[in-house]
């Protein structure tokens, strides 16, 4: 299948693109920052009509780190608005949407989304391009991919530097995904997107993070208990400890904080109003 692209950006309707039967429909806000409150298999749904239309939309997901960075950086916070499709990859965002009366009915963790997608594309003929990790590690995700019926119509690395930039961008143009997953950090994936996705020609890009790591191997992920419990960040500090502590210790307590100035601006109008 290849789309149409509409060249419509993240329009109609701002964040959340098209709002129709099966689009992703109006986010809730936890944090000062958009979160669609879908289920994994409505997201699913969400990303078909994105695709549908034609796009280009963009999949972002936020977890404890990411509304930090986003609180410390404006343009990135803009860029996340700007999307049409925003899962809570991390627990600990479900619980403060509880908090803030901005419920979410579960977890998307990125890489749950990613593998369901990767269903959806076998099941609709969906062109796939693989774009991110190390070389063997994409690789290996591509020959993995393809053997779940997946059509990957081409695959790299994530390291290039600013002067290959526009030759990356031409080959996934030239191979006409009509979706590209992209595992670079962030919010390196965010700043590539808004400069170059027009330019990539395809209807959607799914930020995935250190998934494709997983798929090949070179990380597990936590047991289905620890996931349920909102405590696989746990198991990734086990196995990565140097790279995962600070990300942590600090990033987390930060999220607390400010989670918790929102709770309270959002007490203090409650009480304004009372």
């Amino acid at each position: 299948m290849r789309t149409t692209s509409s060249r419509n950006g993240n329009a109609p309707g701002g964040p959340g693109g098209p709002g129709g039967p099966g689009g992703p429909g109006r986010p809730v806000t936890v944090c000062g920052l958009p979160v669609h409150p879908l289920t994994l298999k409505e997201s699913v749904a969400a990303a078909e009509a994105l695709i549908a239309d034609g796009g280009p939309h963009q999949h972002v997901v936020l977890n404890a780190a990411k509304v930090v960075q986003a609180h410390d950086d404006p343009e990135l916070a803009r860029i996340i608005r700007s999307c049409s499709l925003v899962n809570s990859d991390g627990q600990s965002v479900v619980w403060a949407g509880r908090l803030l009366g901005s419920p979410l009915p579960e977890r998307v963790a990125g890489i749950d989304f990613m593998l369901a997608l990767w269903r959806s594309a076998a099941r609709n003929a969906y062109r796939v391009y693989l774009l991110g990790a190390e070389a063997k590690v994409v690789e290996e995700t591509a020959r993995i991919a393809a053997a779940q019926g997946v059509e990957v119509v081409g695959h790299r690395d994530g390291y290039w530097n600013e002067s290959e930039e526009a030759r990356v961008v031409a080959a996934v143009r030239e191979a006409c995904p009509d979706i590209l997953f992209l595992a670079v950090p962030s919010p390196r994936k965010e700043y590539f997107l808004a400069r170059r996705q027009e330019e990539l020609g395809c209807a959607l890009v799914v930020g995935v993070g250190g998934s494709f790591d997983v798929v090949a191997g070179l990380r597990s992920r936590a047991p289905r208990w620890m996931r349920r419990a909102g405590l696989e960040w746990f198991h990734r500090l086990v196995q990565e400890p140097r790279r995962m502590f600070l990300r942590y210790a600090v990033g987390n307590t930060r999220f607390v904080a400010i989670t918790a100035a929102y709770w309270a601006r959002l007490s203090t109008r409650r009480g304004g109003d009372a």
